[in-house]
C-alpha cells in the first residue's frame, strides 16, 4: 500500500509554481529520501501532506485519507520540521511529558522514545543546555511519541556531530525495519545515499525521479582522477588526453577522466607519453551527489536559467 499518493497536485503562490501537477506514489514500509534544489517545492509537499496550507489543484491521500480531511490521519503521523521547540527551562523529559498530557498519550511512551534517539541519562536536564544536536534527537523524540506509521523529518540530522549522524542514521534504519514509512527531506545527499530505500527528487515543482534507491545508484558511472607532480603540467596534460580521445573534466589541479578501472593503465601510459608525471590516479564511483546534480543542475546558474524558464513558461 502507498502511504502517500499525489495527482495532478499543484501549488502556486502568486505568479510561482511551488508544486506543478506533481503525480508521485510513496511506498509503504522504509526510509523514503525526499530531495531537491532549494526552492523546488519539497517543503511545500510536505505542509500540504500535513493539512498546513491548501493544493491550489490536484488532490492527495495520506495513509489512505484524503488530504481535504487531515484529522483522519493526523494522529497516525509524526513530524519533525526544521528546528524543534521546546520549553528551555523545563527537563527533556517534562516536554515530553507535557506534550504526551496535550495530545493525551501513554506516559510509557516517554521512556520508550527517549531510549530511542538516545538521551537517556541527560532526559532530566533542562533544555537550555542541550546541543542543537541534542535538541534535534529530542525533537525526533516527540515526533515519535504517538508512535506513528508515517513519519516525516525535515533535515534529521541536522546540527549534529558524526557520532549523533550515525546514530540516527541507525535510528532512521531501526524504524523503518519495524513496518514504518520514515519521509526524510534532507540536504545532505551522502546520508540520504545511505539510509533511503526509496527516492523522490523533484525540480522546480516537477517530479525528475520516484523509485527504489538501486534504481537511481544503477545511473552510477566509474571515473578516473589523476593530477599532475606539478601543477604547472596540469594545463598540458588535459590538452594531450583530449587530443587522445578521453573524456576529460577539470576541477582544480584534478582531472576527471571518463572511464573505467579497465582503462587506468592505459591512462597511466597517456600521461607519461605526453611527459607528465602523475602524482594522483584514484578509480573512483559516483555518489547520489553526482548523479543528483546531473539531473537537477550543477550550479546556481543552471538552476536560475531552469526557473527561470519554468516561470516564463507558465506566464
Amino acid at each position: 500500500m502507498s502511504v502517500v499518493v499525489t495527482t495532478d497536485l499543484t501549488r502556486r503562490f502568486g505568479t510561482v509554481t511551488a508544486l506543478d501537477r506533481l503525480t508521485v506514489e510513496v511506498p509503504g514500509a522504509g526510509v523514503i529520501g525526499l530531495v531537491g534544489p532549494n526552492g523546488s517545492g519539497k517543503s511545500t509537499l510536505i505542509r500540504i501532506l500535513l493539512g498546513l496550507i491548501r493544493p491550489t489543484g490536484g488532490n492527495a491521500t495520506v495513509l489512505g485519507s484524503a488530504i481535504s480531511s487531515p484529522r483522519d490521519y493526523a494522529s497516525r503521523v509524526g513530524v519533525l520540521i526544521e528546528s524543534p521547540a521546546f520549553i528551555p527551562g523545563l527537563s527533556a523529559r517534562s516536554n515530553l511529558v507535557s506534550l504526551a498530557h496535550l495530545r493525551r498519550l501513554p506516559l510509557e511512551r516517554v521512556d520508550a522514545v527517549l531510549a530511542q534517539v538516545g538521551l537517556v541519562g541527560r532526559d532530566r536536564e533542562p533544555v537550555r543546555r542541550f546541543s542543537l544536536g541534542m535538541k534535534q534527537r529530542l525533537g525526533i523524540a516527540a515526533a515519535l511519541l504517538s508512535d506513528p506509521e508515517l513519519l516525516i523529518l525535515d533535515e534529521p540530522t541536522n546540527g549534529l556531530d558524526p557520532a549523533g549522524i550515525v546514530e540516527v542514521r541507525e535510528l532512521l534504519r531501526d524504524l523503518g525495519r519495524e513496518g514504518r514509512t520514515v519521509i526524510v527531506s534532507s540536504h545532505q545527499l551522502s546520508e540520504i545515499e545511505a539510509v533511503c530505500d526509496h527516492l523522490v527528487i523533484i525540480r522546480f515543482g516537477e517530479l525528475i525521479f520516484s523509485g527504489p534507491m538501486a534504481e537511481v545508484m544503477k545511473r552510477t558511472r566509474e571515473h578516473i582522477d589523476i593530477a599532475a607532480e606539478h601543477a604547472a603540467d596540469t594545463g598540458r596534460l588535459e590538452s594531450a588526453l583530449v587530443a587522445g580521445g578521453w573524456s576529460v573534466t577539470q576541477a582544480d589541479a584534478v582531472l576527471r577522466v571518463a572511464a573505467g578501472a579497465d582503462r587506468a593503465a592505459d591512462l597511466n601510459r597517456a600521461a607519461a607519453a605526453a611527459g607528465v608525471t602523475l602524482s594522483r590516479l584514484v578509480v573512483a564511483q559516483d555518489n547520489l551527489e553526482e548523479i543528483f546534480l546531473e539531473m537537477t543542475g550543477r550550479v546556481d546558474g543552471e538552476l536560475a536559467d531552469g526557473r527561470a524558464a519554468t516561470d516564463a513558461t507558465v506566464a
